[in-house]
């Protein structure tokens, strides 16, 4: 940075240290926090066309970003705080799952796997007065899970925010501890979705939730049990499966 801006690089330690930063580590942690919250997926796309790069290494270069994030949440996640959400989650009366875009595909994903488990879960789709209504109708008995990344949705933190009013329980899950949701949220997981594809990488973010249905399944292991022998045997009399 010294080199880039002509000036010493003693004057840069300074400056950082009046910014209120011990360390330049610290400073360089939020600086590229704020990056990542506001980056676009023209900018993402834009800065990628100038890489001189094959489609093949292209492509191979968005596996590559997949298992970095895998395994920064592999080495990030906390077991703890997964298990704490899976006991609200037997606590509650419903659940919202609120993803919109993108982010509507992981929200359908846990909900339908919540209710597999027979929790009273829902990922409401459609406009934002249909997501705001089904937020008004939440009490202190039931849970909102936010899902949403980088400068998040309007709609998404706005139902965030209108929980939280009503003094429903809320649990984000987003990418970094500078979000929106994750400030608005009382608790919530981190899983990058960094990638060179304009419309970001959602591998991490789906182990994320892989994670909590695990939680929720072994939190009550006999109910769970019961209920996909349920399931198992309903589905074979449907013929569910296909036989050729």
């Amino acid at each position: 940075m010294a080199k880039r801006y002509e000036v010493d690089a003693a004057t840069i330690v300074r400056t950082i240290q009046a910014l209120g930063y011990k360390k330049y580590a610290e400073f360089t942690a939020d600086l590229r926090a704020h990056f990542v919250t506001q980056i676009t997926p023209y900018a993402v796309l834009k800065a990628a066309s100038k890489e001189k790069r094959t489609v093949a290494d292209r492509i191979r270069h968005a596996m590559d970003m997949d298992l970095r994030n895998l395994q920064a949440l592999q080495s990030s996640l906390n077991a703890e705080k997964i298990i704490a959400l899976s006991k609200q989650v037997k606590r509650a009366r419903r659940i919202l799952i609120v993803g919109i875009d993108l982010a509507a595909g992981l929200s359908w994903h846990l909900a339908y796997g919540l209710m597999t488990l027979g929790f009273a879960a829902e990922a409401p789709v459609g406009s934002t007065g249909n997501v705001q209504r089904r937020v008004r109708t939440l009490t202190r008995e039931d849970l909102l899970i936010a899902i949403s990344f980088g400068q998040c949705l309007r709609d998404t933190v706005e139902a965030a925010l209108r929980a939280k009013k009503l003094g429903v329980p809320t649990f984000g899950v987003t990418d970094s501890e500078t979000t929106p949701i994750a400030r608005i949220c009382d608790d919530s997981c981190m899983a990058s979705v960094a990638s060179p594809s304009f419309g970001g990488s959602y591998v991490a973010p789906l182990s994320l939730l892989g994670t909590i249905l695990i939680a929720c399944a072994h939190t009550q292991t006999a109910r769970s049990l019961e209920l996909l022998r349920r399931s198992e045997v309903e589905d074979l009399a449907d013929h569910r499966w296909y036989h050729s």
